[in-house]
C-alpha cells in the first residue's frame, strides 16, 4: 500500500509539473493563459518590484537548496529515497505556480518590435527555446529527472541507479542546454516590458550563478576528471565558443 501511495504521489507531482511547464510557456509571452507576465492590475512600481523579486528569490532558494547533495542526503532520511525527486519537482512546480499567481505586472515598454516579420521571428525563437528545454530533458533521462523512474523502481522492488554520464546531442554543443533554452525563451519577445525585463534579468543572473557556483561544483565533485575534461571541450552556455577559441590558438 505504501508503494502504491508513493506511485500515485509521484504521478500527481509529475502532472503538476506538466501544468506548470505548459503554463510557463503562456505566462512568459502572454499567450493563451488567463494571467501572463504583463496582465493584471498594476500597483505602484516599488510594491511590484519588491513582490516580484521576493517571488523569484523564494523560487531560487527552494530550487537550489533542495538540489544540493548535502540537503538531499538529509531529506531522504525523512521523505525516503523513492519520493525525494517527486517531492522536489512538486515543490518547484508549486513555487512556479505561486509566481504566476502573484506576479505584479510593470508594463512600461522597453522595446516593441513593429515589423511583422521580425516579430514573428522572435515568436518562433521563443518556441524554439522551450523546445530545446523539453528535448534536452529526454537527452539525459527525462523520467529519472522528474521522479517517475524512482517511483516505478520502488513499486517493482528495484534499486534506482543514477544515470551514467553521457554527452548526447545538445550536450555536445553546450553543457547546460536546458538553461540555454530557458534563456532564449525568457529574452525572445517582440514586446519587452519592464516587468518582463525584470523577470528575464533576475532569472539570467540566477541561472549563471547556479550553474557556475552550485551545479558545476557538485558535478566536478561527483564525476571528477570526467567532468573537468568535458568542461574543457564543451562550452557552458554559448555553442561553438570553445571551437572558436581552439581555432584562434
Amino acid at each position: 500500500m505504501k508503494k502504491i501511495i508513493i506511485l500515485i504521489y509521484g504521478i500527481l507531482a509529475y502532472i503538476i509539473f506538466l501544468v506548470s511547464f505548459l503554463y510557463s510557456i503562456g505566462f512568459v509571452n502572454n499567450l493563451w493563459v488567463p494571467k501572463g507576465i504583463d496582465t493584471g492590475i498594476e500597483v505602484d512600481i516599488i510594491t511590484a518590484f519588491l513582490t516580484n523579486i521576493g517571488l523569484l528569490f523564494l523560487f531560487a532558494i527552494q530550487h537550489s537548496v533542495m538540489a544540493r547533495p548535502a540537503f538531499k542526503k538529509w531529506w531522504i532520511k525523512i521523505i525516503g529515497k523513492p519520493a525525494e525527486r517527486s517531492t522536489y519537482i512538486l515543490l518547484t512546480s508549486l513555487a512556479l505556480l505561486l509566481i504566476f499567481w502573484k506576479w505584479q505586472p510593470i508594463n512600461d515598454p522597453i522595446w516593441n518590435i513593429e515589423n511583422n516579420t521580425i516579430a514573428m521571428g522572435m515568436q518562433v525563437l521563443y518556441f524554439i527555446g522551450w523546445l530545446i528545454v523539453l528535448l534536452s530533458t529526454f537527452m539525459i533521462s527525462h523520467f529519472e529527472l522528474f521522479g517517475l523512474t524512482q517511483i516505478v523502481d520502488n513499486l517493482k522492488n528495484r534499486v534506482s541507479q543514477s544515470p551514467s554520464f553521457q554527452v548526447n546531442y545538445f550536450y555536445g554543443l553546450v553543457r547546460h542546454p536546458i538553461m540555454f533554452g530557458f534563456l532564449i525563451a525568457f529574452w525572445a519577445t517582440p514586446t519587452m516590458t519592464t516587468g518582463h525585463l525584470l523577470f528575464a534579468a533576475v532569472t539570467t543572473v540566477y541561472i549563471l550563478f547556479a550553474i557556475k557556483f552550485l551545479e558545476e561544483r557538485d558535478l566536478k565533485k561527483a564525476l571528477g576528471e570526467t567532468y573537468v575534461s568535458y568542461q574543457k571541450k564543451v562550452p557552458m552556455l554559448i555553442p561553438f565558443t570553445k571551437l572558436s577559441k581552439q581555432q584562434s590558438l
